[in-house]
């Protein structure tokens, strides 16, 4: 699959406002899982690796505290997921993930920066089909093949597995995702992932310039100030 994974999920903390938007968004994530999946990061897999990469992201300790008391309550607001793509500029293509407690206003912000942009929404699965939905764990290690021996022995379906300088990347389909993070957490002791989490992964990129790039900037722009909108995937090429 190569790496081009890693430029495909939208970065969102480049000002302290989106800093801020982060931790929000992080917030409502870990709120949810806790919620659907136990309070417990020992038991929920899914947990775990969020509360892991919210640290990694610098979200305060307070944040995640915050958000797994919330869900302890039992009551607050009632989060649903949503999906959406469509087309962008360019022959472009989008997948808008969100949490929502009011999903007609959701989709009707998220068609609006698709249609003010010369973007188009489409109904689900119109470009999901060309996007691989996949667990990506990828850590620092050398030997490939102990790796590759731990996941088969504990029947994880390994769809790639990659070395490069020192990291070692696994791709299983996302379905796997706790399976084979608690197959690696288990045969490697003190394992630190740089990425651990599930992502659509374009099966191809494009790149788009001048009008269209300006488009898509704006598109993306006002995506990210959607407070509902919690991950955007794309498979436009980075921009200089």
């Amino acid at each position: 699959m190569g790496r081009a994974y890693q430029n495909r999920k939208e970065s969102m903390a480049k000002t302290s406002d989106m800093k801020a938007r982060v931790y929000s968004r992080y917030g409502r994530e870990i709120y949810v899982c806790a919620k659907n999946g136990g309070l417990d990061p020992s038991a929920n897999l899914a947990l775990r690796g969020l509360i892991d990469r919210a640290k990694k992201d610098q979200v305060p300790s307070h944040v995640i505290e915050k958000a797994i008391e919330k869900a302890k309550g039992g009551g607050g607001e009632d989060f649903a997921p949503a999906r959406y793509e469509g087309y962008g500029p360019g022959g472009s293509m989008a997948i808008i993930e969100c949490l929502t407690d009011n999903p007609n206003r959701t989709f009707g912000d998220v068609r609006q920066a698709f249609t003010k942009t010369k973007c188009k929404i489409g109904t689900q699965g119109t470009v999901a089909h060309m996007f691989d939905h996949a667990a990506i764990f990828r850590f620092a290690h050398d030997n490939e093949d102990a790796v590759l021996e731990a996941l088969m022995e504990a029947d994880v379906d390994v769809t790639d597995i990659e070395h490069e300088d020192g990291m070692i990347t696994v791709f299983t389909p996302n379905t796997e995702y706790a399976r084979a993070r608690q197959a690696l957490t288990g045969a490697f002791e003190s394992i630190d992932f740089e990425v651990d989490e599930i992502q659509f992964i374009p099966h191809v990129y494009t790149t788009i310039e001048g009008e269209d790039r300006e488009l898509f900037d704006k598109f993306l722009s006002m995506l990210n100030d959607l407070d509902d909108v919690q991950n955007i995937y794309h498979n436009v090429e980075p921009g200089e």
